[in-house]
């Protein structure tokens, strides 16, 4: 229940304690450790699960298995955890409510969209009180609004991720799959900031703008030009005040008053290297049963809009870029302007084609005027 930097607490509550002191419990281990190693205890769990109206696994991992200084070598629960729990909620007479103790994610989908398992809990590394919580979220008192801080990868994600590869990006020419939500496209069990609640939140977007304008010191001297590829270069905008504003409007349609954690995504513009999407704003609101409320978002354009090229230079993408709040998307056009012009300036944006162009045009030039200057020079000879 402890994680890594914790003090030595007075004392604890159990989840069995927490549930205990909520219900009659009947308790009965499955393994002797959290290692799980061997299934002598199977029996009497199963038929423990057999007596009770509702069952509650506790599972998971501890210091022995993830910490500071010992990596974890798979994603599975430890040692005959997967099998205790499938054989439990297999002969369980009601409901099972699989508690997940841990620091990361774990692959469970093996029972994920199973019809024994009711629910996941996971609970990280609770604490001393821990047990209370647990009872408060599973009998109602606590209606839960947590997100993921992290995607849960299924088991087979770490047989093509080398540890010793520390790209974010994906290679498809490597078969390496990238790192994190904002790079990696495969399958998943759960995704960055999932989580759910007792009750139901819907999201309107009262109001956003469609248009904002980056005005920008025109540099071309260093040969990280101010627009590059369609993106200006973060260093050269000018950022004061630049942000986008949004009004979120957010109505709980349930029948229980819930926290709800508001999360922006911001899809950029399709490049080379740019990420999916990205985490660009936040904001928690507590709204009643039936009730709406209007959250004001803020964007800082230069520091969350941003993308970082192949050179490690932060560039601010201009066209589309949509922002998703929930299942509601909307567009915001990213244009740029030159500082000192009052009139809209149309700027011409250099990709590497453009550039190539560029370059042939000015050797083919050169060339003809150094054959003319030939010429001149071969004609004055013949004269003398």
């Amino acid at each position: 229940m402890i994680g890594n930097y914790a003090g030595v607490p007075c004392q604890y509550t159990t989840p069995l304690q927490g549930i205990g002191s909520l219900t009659k419990t009947i308790y009965q281990p499955g393994c002797t450790n959290v290692a799980c190693l061997d299934d002598k205890l199977f029996g009497e769990a199963i038929d423990t699960a057999c007596q009770a109206d509702a069952t509650v696994l506790v599972m998971g991992l501890d210091q022995s298995i993830e910490t500071e200084g010992r990596d974890r070598v798979g994603l599975l629960l430890a040692g005959l955890q997967q099998d205790l729990v499938s054989q439990v909620a297999m002969a369980s007479k009601g409901p099972t409510i699989v508690v997940l103790m841990c620091g990361g994610p774990v692959d469970v989908s093996f029972a994920q969209n199973g019809p024994h398992i009711s629910a996941f809990i996971w609970v990280g590394y609770p604490g001393q009180a821990g047990g209370a919580a647990i009872a408060d979220i599973l009998y109602g008192a606590t209606n839960p609004e947590g997100k993921l801080p992290m995607t849960w990868y299924p088991q087979e994600y770490i047989s093509n991720l080398a540890m010793t590869e520390m790209s974010m990006r994906s290679s498809l020419n490597k078969g390496y799959p990238g790192r994190t939500y904002r790079f990696y496209k495969g399958p998943v069990l759960y995704p960055f900031g999932y989580g759910m609640s007792y009750t139901n939140f819907v999201h309107t977007i009262a109001s956003a703008p469609t248009v904002v304008v980056v005005p920008f010191e025109d540099r071309l001297s260093s040969r990280n030009l101010t627009i590059y590829d369609k993106a200006i270069k973060v260093s050269h905008a000018k950022c004061d005040q630049l942000s986008v504003s949004i009004q979120v409007d957010v109505k709980n349609t349930g029948s229980r008053d819930g926290s709800h954690t508001l999360l922006v995504f911001s899809e950029p513009p399709f490049g080379h290297g740019v990420p999916h999407k990205q985490l660009v704003a936040f904001e928690k609101v507590q709204v009643p049963a039936g009730a709406q409320q209007r959250v004001g978002i803020k964007i800082n354009v230069c520091k969350y809009l941003n993308v970082v090229d192949n050179l490690g230079v932060q560039r601010i993408p201009l066209g589309e870029h949509n922002l998703h709040v929930g299942d509601v998307k909307h567009t915001v056009t990213m244009q740029a302007a030159t500082l000192g012009v009052r009139s809209k300036t149309m700027i011409f944006y250099l990709g590497w084609n453009q550039l190539f162009a560029i370059l042939f045009l000015f050797i083919l030039v050169m060339t003809w005027l150094n054959h003319q200057k030939y010429f001149k020079w071969k004609n004055k000879i013949r004269r003398k």
